[in-house]
């Protein structure tokens, strides 16, 4: 188990203040440490602007601990990025229960727009540029999984009305990229407030879906 020192400004009953006292981390609470110290400095950061000198200073220990628990700053950056993967990707998919498919629209929406609401660090750090030698956890790949559970609803409302269901990936990327790419202006802008911009983003959405073309055409003079 880890050691961590508390101030010595800490007081008793008596109002006298304990030097040198220090309480024990155990393994899994030092973990969980600096990885919220970590996911911090992230976000507000970035990967790059971030140093596991930083991190080892604000949790009270020595470089030495952070490279035990991670190996470096990768593996801690990999682990914090993997955690709002998760969490952002279960929360889409807990969200897209049954109904009309506009109202699947709607879940999916709000869904993105919640975690960007309630997780600002971890989307912040999710649309950054990841490090080169990391091939997963980029927005990219992010919305492409998003994208991914949204597929088998279009399919199935593509076959029904007739169009090409093969189709359905790159609809469902555009779709989800739209609402991520909006969620991300939004989380600095802050208005409209949340309904209101998911009513927008499901007005152009369904809007755009009711009026699909079977086979769409290029009017411009460029072909191919």
């Amino acid at each position: 188990m880890d050691d961590v020192a508390i101030d010595g400004s800490g007081t008793s009953g008596s109002d006298k203040p304990r030097r040198g006292r220090r309480v024990r981390m155990t393994g899994a609470e030092r973990r969980q440490q600096l990885l919220d110290i970590g996911r911090t400095l992230f976000a507000e950061r970035g990967f790059e602007g971030t140093s596991v000198e930083e991190i080892a200073a604000k949790a009270g220990v020595s470089k030495p601990v952070v490279y035990e628990h991670f190996g470096g700053k990768e593996g801690l950056y990999a682990v914090v990025v993997d955690r709002e993967m998760r969490q952002l990707l279960d929360m889409v998919t807990g969200a897209l229960t049954a109904g009309h498919p506009r109202e699947l629209l709607e879940q999916a929406a709000f869904a993105l727009l919640d975690y960007i609401e309630t997780y600002r660090d971890g989307f912040r750090i999710l649309v950054r540029d990841s490090p080169v030698a990391q091939s997963t956890g980029t927005f990219a790949s992010l919305i492409s999984d998003i994208a991914t559970q949204v597929e088998d609803i279009l399919g199935l409302e593509f076959k029904a009305r007739g169009f090409d269901p093969k189709l359905a990936p790159l609809y469902a990327q555009a779709l989800v990229g739209m609402v991520a790419l909006t969620g991300q202006w939004w989380l600095d802008a802050r208005r409209p407030k949340k309904a209101e911009v998911a009513a927008h983003l499901v007005n152009l959405a369904w809007h755009g879906l009711d009026g699909l073309e079977q086979k769409p055409r290029l009017i411009g003079h460029r072909k191919s």
